[in-house]
Order: C-alpha cells, then sequence, then structure tokens
C-alpha cells in the first residue's frame, strides 16, 4: 500500500492514548478542496489520512499526533476525541454534494478496499476495540451526518473492522418500548444522550445517528420494529 505525504500544520500532542478510529466523509465539491483546506493553518482541522476516490491515500498527521478531526464530540464518557483517535477522511461530497435527485454520492471499489487495507494496518498498530470504530455522526449526532448512511458499514465488519450483527430481522414483542429504555441503550453503546424519558429532538437526531450506520435505508429519528431490533443486537454485541 502507497501512501503519500502531504503535511498539515494542523496538529498537536496527544493527551490520551489511542483508542479510537473515527471515519468522515469530506462533504466538499473536490477532493482537493478538503485536501488544501486540512493543509491551511487559518482553517484549524485536519486528519490523520485522506482517500481519494481512485483509491489513493495521503497522510497528513503522523498517527502519534494529534489531528484535528472530531471536534466537539464524546464516545462512551469521552471527550478529547481528538486526543483519543485517528481520523480518517474519505472523499465524498455526501450530504452537502448529492448527485441529481439527492441520490448521495456512492464510494468507489476501488476507494472501499484502499479504506480496508488502511484500516487493517491501524488496528494492527493500536489496541482499538471494535466498539470504538466509529463515525462523526455517532460521536457527534447534533452537528453531522458523516459518513452516511450509503457507507458500507456491513462491509468493513465483513472485514474484520469493526462488528456487525449476525442477524438484522424485524422483530418485535408487541410491546413499546419507552424513551427512557431507548435512551439508556444508546447511552450504554457509546452515545451521548440525556435521559429526559421523551422522544424529543436531541434524542431522535441520536436515533438518526444510529440508523445512519445500523439501518440505513429507515434513516427517520423513529423507532420502528427493525431499529429496535437493531438497537438490542448491536448493544449486545458492545456490551460483550
Amino acid at each position: 500500500m502507497k501512501i503519500e505525504a502531504q503535511p498539515s500544520p494542523n496538529f498537536n500532542d496527544r493527551k490520551h492514548p489511542v483508542d479510537m478510529l473515527v471515519l468522515h466523509y469530506t462533504g466538499m465539491e473536490t477532493g482537493q478542496e478538503a485536501l488544501d483546506r486540512m493543509c491551511d493553518a487559518s482553517a484549524e482541522v485536519s486528519a490523520h489520512y485522506m482517500i481519494w476516490e481512485d483509491g489513493r491515500i495521503v497522510q497528513l498527521v503522523g498517527e502519534d499526533k494529534r489531528a484535528w478531526h472530531a471536534g466537539v464530540s464524546s464516545w462512551q464518557g469521552d471527550s478529547d476525541l481528538n486526543s483519543r483517535s485517528i481520523g480518517i477522511e474519505i472523499v465524498n461530497g455526501g450530504h452537502d454534494w448529492p448527485l441529481e435527485g439527492g441520490v448521495l454520492p456512492p464510494y468507489p471499489e476501488v476507494q472501499i478496499e484502499a479504506l480496508s487495507e488502511l484500516c487493517t494496518g491501524i488496528l494492527s498498530r493500536w489496541d482499538i476495540r471494535p466498539s470504538r470504530i466509529v463515525g462523526h455522526s455517532d460521536i457527534a449526532p447534533a452537528r453531522k451526518d458523516d459518513p452516511g448512511e450509503h457507507f458500507p458499514w456491513q462491509r468493513l465488519a465483513e472485514a474484520g473492522i469493526g462488528t456487525w450483527p449476525l442477524s438484522a430481522e424485524a422483530g418485535s414483542d408487541g410491546q413499546p418500548i419507552t424513551a427512557s429504555a431507548v435512551q439508556g441503550i444508546l447511552a450504554e453503546m457509546g452515545y451521548q444522550i440525556e435521559r429526559t424519558g421523551a422522544f424529543d429532538d436531541a434524542t431522535e437526531a441520536v436515533i438518526r445517528a444510529f440508523q445512519r450506520r445500523w439501518v440505513q435505508d429507515q434513516v427517520t429519528g423513529q423507532i420502528d420494529p427493525r431499529t429496535r431490533e437493531m438497537l438490542r443486537l448491536v448493544h449486545l454485541l458492545y456490551l460483550a
């Protein structure tokens, strides 16, 4: 795997050991715009790696340094996720630059192959649990949508990057699930969520973040039977 160096000035020293991997899409019209921004000192944003649509990989910040990609975020009770994580930007316009008709732009096969190889190498160098491999929308659900409901999380899990339930069939025992129960499950998985006991706007934002990863054709913010079953299955995986 060939990696091109394109140093960014936007980094500093870590305050915590690396134990997370955070995946993003660039959300800009072109990869060059994203790369230029991450190399602009005035932008104060960066990532450790960027992957072009054709699979080329650029390293902007050394893995031992703190890149500036996560922003205000939280996961499993931790903050300052920049200090804990390696961030990868994947060139994709996402929700900001959809295709005609509002369709989200696909991630090319060669790009996902390069991502899989890069992530496999990172996981061989750092002790990162499957539940600590996340998308930007997981750690900042009120602010971010990336890498989006078009990102192939299940495929990465099948390659040993993250995890995925063996079964995702819709199931229901006929009993309604309370907002408190949903909030408790999401919080135990890692999402930052206040246990208000109501399906409020903040809770719906976290449910949408969950669905973008685990129920990708049902990003509604509502607890339908399939989302409820996936909540149960993923919760069990994360507690294992």
